[in-house]
């Protein structure tokens, strides 16, 4: 009878144990920043922050990127957007367009105030998958000092 008991004992302790490894292990990952997840070139999250769609988002082939960024990230209330499958084809382009100012309804992208930003991306209907969504803050000089970017991965699905 105590060789029975003893093994129950295990038994359960060992169950417990991986329970406890699991909730560890779950919580370690879900507590990563979700800016670990972004990637920015000459850039920071003082500069332009996506709300829509997140780092690691499922999306349809079509979606709106929404956000804010700093009037010095536009040119004529506007700049570019990729979307880049895991080769690093673009699959898809799209202007993010400066939006009105909630509350005076005035769209105002020359200043050093965050401006916030809409843009629709329509991904083509056969992609389905990994990719990155790149946001690009304008460089009308053309100058590679100038550039700046903003990307991480979404997944492409239905």
């Amino acid at each position: 009878m105590k060789k029975g008991f003893t093994l129950y004992i295990v038994i359960i302790l060992v169950v417990i144990g991986t329970l406890i490894w699991l909730a560890f292990s779950r919580s370690e990952k879900s507590e990563a920043p979700i800016t670990s997840l972004i990637t920015y070139t000459n850039s920071s999250d003082n500069l332009i922050k996506v709300e829509l769609p997140f780092p690691g988002a499922v999306v349809g082939k079509e979606f709106s990127v929404i956000g804010e960024a700093r009037g010095t990230w536009f040119f004529e209330a506007s700049f570019p957007i990729e979307v880049v499958d895991k080769n690093g084809k673009v699959i898809a382009t799209a202007i993010a367009q400066a939006q009105p100012d909630p509350e005076t309804n005035e769209i105002n992208w020359m200043t050093e105030n965050f401006v916030p930003f809409k843009a629709d991306i329509k991904v083509p209907q056969n992609y389905i998958g990994e990719a990155t969504l790149v946001l690009k803050k304008d460089n009308p000089s053309g100058l590679p000092e100038h550039d700046a970017s903003i990307s991480f991965q979404i997944n492409v699905e239905y």
